[in-house]
């Protein structure tokens, strides 16, 4: 690994570790919960050292995996990626390669495995990986709409299992989106949980309509008093085409910055901004440079934004399938795919992916 590339990964990490430490120094909190962040620093910390082992043997293991579970959902979203990306979905990955893939990031000190859908509810399988992994955190990406007694009482039991709840705004900008009183009810599902004493968080995405509200106090200390914990940002994507108007104007990605700033200053918990200020880390942080993904049927891509894949994980281990040739090209080329003006610069230079594609293929 080059000089460069060592430098970015040592102040990924470092942002990583203090990211868990604020938790941890900002829960507020069950001493379950404490309990739990002070695990968590200590399980991220180990799994550091394990990825720097096999990047000196030459393969580079990102800290977090997104793993995309199920294309199924039983919403519609308006302006959805998981559809708009995946017309024609293939079948799932059978829960036993999964859970052969999980195994194998484990092996390469993959830390973080945010779970993805569609809606992973509908493929409760995580719960499984969480009890056999529990070094490992599991965020949950959901609706939250499935939410159930057991469903809470599961993930009570399993701390290192953490759902994270979807939300557009408020009433209207939920609604609008998701569906009528979609809102309504996931409001209720994070009162549930607060009540149980779950440790859950909240994602939003953001637009160039709903930035303002969403980035705001006043919205933020309501999520934190109904006992949300983490705030997830992520820039929308236009992945179906007409959207465009949707994206944040430079200004407003300039503005966010500031915003993760002075929020955790603010209010108790957590703040992330996902793609971030890449700059910090010489460009884009996708494909395995800090994070990886898994499609439903086990193609390993650049990003969930990117479906762009040369590897599949039904045929190859997952050590072998991070060192593809799309993958290595897109690591070498992180300077040139830095800040975009849609929230995944792949998607944004998807002609130049498929170009290299092409190119590896002839």
């Amino acid at each position: 690994m080059s000089a460069s590339n060592t430098n970015y990964v040592v102040k990924f990490d470092q942002t990583l570790l203090r990211f868990f430490r604020s938790a941890l120094l900002r829960s507020r909190f069950s001493l379950a919960s404490c309990a739990f962040l002070l695990k968590t620093l200590s399980d991220q910390r180990k799994a550091q050292i394990v990825r720097s082992h096999w990047a000196r043997q030459g393969t580079q293991a990102p800290p977090l995996m997104i793993v995309s579970i199920t294309n199924r959902c039983n919403l519609q979203c308006k302006g959805c990626y998981a559809h708009a990306l995946h017309t024609a979905p293939e079948e799932e990955m059978t829960d036993e390669r999964l859970f052969e893939v999980v195994h194998e990031a484990n092996e390469l000190g993959i830390s973080i495995i945010m779970v993805a859908g569609g809606e992973p509810l509908l493929r409760p399988v995580f719960f499984q990986l969480a009890q056999m992994y529990p070094h490992i955190l599991f965020p949950v990406f959901t609706n939250g709409l499935l939410i159930d007694d057991e469903t809470i009482r599961r993930f009570k039991k399993l701390r290192n299992l953490v759902p994270i709840l979807s939300l557009e705004g408020e009433q209207m900008e939920t609604d609008m989106r998701r569906g009528s009183g979609v809102y309504a009810a996931v409001k209720e599902k994070m009162n549930r949980l607060a009540q149980a004493g779950v440790f859950f968080g909240t994602s939003i995405t953001l637009t160039r309509q709903n930035f303002d509200l969403t980035t705001s106090l006043d919205f933020q200390h309501d999520l934190s008093q109904r006992g949300s914990q983490v705030s997830i940002f992520v820039d929308y994507v236009p992945v179906k085409a007409g959207t465009e108007s949707l994206t944040l104007t430079p200004e407003q990605k300039a503005h966010g910055l500031l915003v993760m700033n002075s929020l955790p200053q603010q209010l108790p918990g957590s703040f992330v901004s996902l793609p971030g200020d890449e700059s910090l880390y010489g460009g884009c942080l996708a494909a395995g440079r800090g994070f990886i993904h898994v499609n439903p049927s086990g193609h390993l891509e650049p990003c969930p934004f990117a479906p762009f894949s040369d590897t599949d994980l039904r045929e190859m281990p997952l050590k072998e399938a991070l060192s593809s040739n799309l993958l290595r090209v897109i690591r070498e080329n992180a300077n040139k795919l830095g800040e975009s003006q849609g929230g995944c610069t792949l998607w944004e230079n998807r002609g130049w992916v498929l170009a290299q594609m092409a190119e590896n293929k002839s």
